[in-house]
């Protein structure tokens, strides 16, 4: 009786491969930041070749994209730990640096009605997802607070370029956020 495991179907192939393409670019992204990370190195690290990066994902603008989202297709963490670590992650790949068109985004979602329209509904979107992690009465509060407490700090850095944010490595902003990030995921008042 043979104890090895079938062989994987093409489809399963291509959900590891595009996984572990998503990981190396969110570390690279996080430690480059976006103008340095480029989709030959991401694709060297991930043992692809750059033109399957491109097949998967169009763009380097859209595997960014990928790797930041809180996206509803993924697997929704059932408790706050894992989503804390979810969103520190989005937020320090963000901090490390992030494409011209996102920051022209938002730049514009104050200013242009259109580009506000689809901001709010991201947020939204957000709020709901990670609402429904948190518990007890606020929780709808709270996950606005963490959304846009994770907004403004990418603002106050990419944005306003304020010096303490600009200044200071993504991990260290990350490191003080975190308990703030999780006092806000307790229920209790």
């Amino acid at each position: 009786m043979s104890t090895e495991e079938p062989p994987l179907s093409r489809a399963e192939r291509r959900r590891s491969t595009e996984k572990r393409i998503l990981n190396v670019a969110r570390q690279l992204f996080g430690e480059l930041g976006y103008d340095r990370a480029t989709i030959r190195g991401i694709a060297k690290a991930a043992q692809v070749d750059p033109a399957l990066v491109m097949q998967y994902f169009d763009s380097k603008e859209n595997l960014f994209r990928q790797v930041v989202r809180l996206d509803a297709a993924q697997s929704a963490p059932e408790t706050a730990d894992p989503l804390i670590a979810q969103l520190m992650a989005g937020l320090g790949v963000k901090l490390a640096g992030m494409p011209a068109p996102s920051l022209a985004m938002l730049r514009s979602m104050l200013t242009h009605p259109d580009t506000a329209a689809e901001m709010r509904e991201t947020f939204d979107r957000q709020i709901k997802q990670v609402s429904a992690v948190l518990e007890g009465d606020d929780a709808e509060l709270r996950a606005a607070l963490l959304i846009m407490a994770h907004l403004g700090v990418v603002v106050g850095k990419h944005l306003l370029e304020l010096e303490p944010l600009r200044d200071t490595r993504p991990e260290r902003i990350i490191e003080l956020l975190d308990p703030c990030f999780k006092t806000l995921t307790d229920p209790a008042p």
